[in-house]
Parts: structure tokens; C-alpha cells; sequence
């Protein structure tokens, strides 16, 4: 199969499109007959539905938010395309094709046409995606982002030191620091999750960012107002 542009531009569309899914939105309007977007930090995300309804909300769409990044990507694959806009087809072009995936998805996952354009920040459609991509590094960054959690208890700053501790992975792997894509990449998703948590950041610096205790048992309920409860993350 030869990927022409109108092919690449189509798989672009159908990786925007699945990005899109607003599971946050529909999960919590169908089950629990609230817009996720109007309670909490109003982030269509696993952690904030976490905030708001608990566990049980959160799972299911952190689950399908990694999923839909991971097809977005696979798609790619299936393709079996032999060269790349009818000419020789590289390495590095692969995983340039590869990222662009990535970033449609997390830009139909921010940029939902599905919900009027109203999503979250992206971050578990991201690693799904990436996990796509390879998965090993994924792991390894998800191995820091455990460990940050458990230690600060903060989601935001766990994502953040994940996403940063991502380029430095890939720098000392040696089955990827050749390939400039990946090189890239990495760069561009610590940049971009910075970017993203930067209201985080400052309350992080003022000492206002709430905690998350994953273990400790909370019963399950939608607040009344749209302020954060005691004791849940803004991430």
C-alpha cells in the first residue's frame, strides 16, 4: 500500500476523531446525570470525574481515554503501507507519521468536536498514544509517576516530573536515542505538559494545590457547588 497524502491526511482525521470520544462527558451525563465539566476543575478528565464521583467513574474513562490514544496510533501500523508520499519510506519518517497520530489524538481529546470542543488536558490519551508508540518508555515514566504520587500525593506534579523524566529515557535508550523523531518528541510532550499544568504550578508554588489519597476510602458524591473538596487533586 503507498500512503499518499490524501491517506495520511484521512488517518489523521480518523486519530483526531477517536481523540474526540468524550468518555469524562458521557460516562458521568448517562450514569450519574451530570456534566463533568460544570463541577470540580471542570477538566473532562480521569481525575477530575476521580474528584467528583470517585473510582469507579474515573477507571472506566481513564481506561478508554488510553485506549482511543493507543488505536489512534496503532492504525498507523495496520496500514502496512510500503512507502511514504509514494517515495522511499525511513525510519524516522515512520515515527514522524507515528507523532502526528499522537498529537491529533490529544488534540481531538482537548478539542472534542464530539462536545463542543470542551475536554481535558489530554494526559491519559497521551500515554495511551505513546504506549502505541513504545511501550517500555511508557512504563518506565508511569514507574516515576507512581512513585512521585505516592510520596507528594499530588497528580499534577507526578505528571509533570513523568512527562519530564520521558526525554531522559529516551536520551539513554538505545534503541530510540538515534531516531531525531522520538528525540523530538519526548522534548515536546515535557514541554507541553508544563505548558498544560501551568495553573498547577502556581499553586503548587503557593501551596494551595490539593492532594489525592488513592487509597483512603471517600463515599461518592456529586457537590453541590463547583468548588474542589477537601483533599482531591486539581491535575
Amino acid at each position: 500500500m503507498i500512503l499518499t497524502y490524501s491517506i495520511l491526511v484521512s488517518m489523521l482525521v480518523v486519530a483526531y476523531l477517536l481523540g474526540s470520544i468524550p468518555s469524562a462527558v458521557w460516562i458521568g451525563k448517562k450514569y450519574y446525570g451530570i456534566d463533568i465539566r460544570e463541577h470540580g476543575s471542570k477538566n473532562a478528565g480521569a481525575t477530575n470525574m476521580l474528584r467528583v464521583l470517585g473510582r469507579r467513574a474515573a477507571l472506566p474513562v481513564f481506561g478508554l481515554d488510553m485506549l482511543k490514544g493507543f488505536v489512534a496510533v496503532t492504525i498507523i501500523d495496520l496500514a502496512k503501507y510500503t512507502s511514504l508520499f509514494e517515495g522511499g519510506a525511513n525510519e524516522d519518517w515512520f515515527y514522524a507519521l507515528r507523532f502526528a497520530a499522537v498529537f491529533a489524538a490529544v488534540l481531538g481529546h482537548i478539542f472534542p468536536v464530539f462536545a463542543g470542543f470542551r475536554g481535558g488536558k489530554g494526559v491519559a490519551t497521551l500515554v495511551g498514544a505513546i504506549m502505541g508508540v513504545n511501550a517500555p518508555l511508557v512504563l518506565l515514566c508511569f514507574g516515576v509517576w507512581f512513585l512521585v504520587l505516592m510520596t507528594t500525593h499530588y497528580v499534577s506534579l507526578s505528571s509533570m516530573i513523568a512527562g519530564c523524566s520521558f526525554p531522559v529515557f529516551t536520551l539513554i535508550s538505545p534503541k530510540v536515542n538515534h531516531v531525531w523523531p522520538f528525540v523530538a518528541f519526548s522534548f515536546i510532550v515535557a514541554v507541553l505538559l508544563l505548558y498544560t499544568h501551568r495553573k498547577n504550578i502556581e499553586r503548587l508554588r503557593a501551596g494551595t494545590e490539593s492532594k489525592i489519597y488513592i487509597w483512603r476510602p471517600r463515599r461518592v458524591g456529586v457537590p453541590h457547588d463547583d468548588t474542589t473538596p477537601p483533599g482531591q487533586p486539581e491535575a
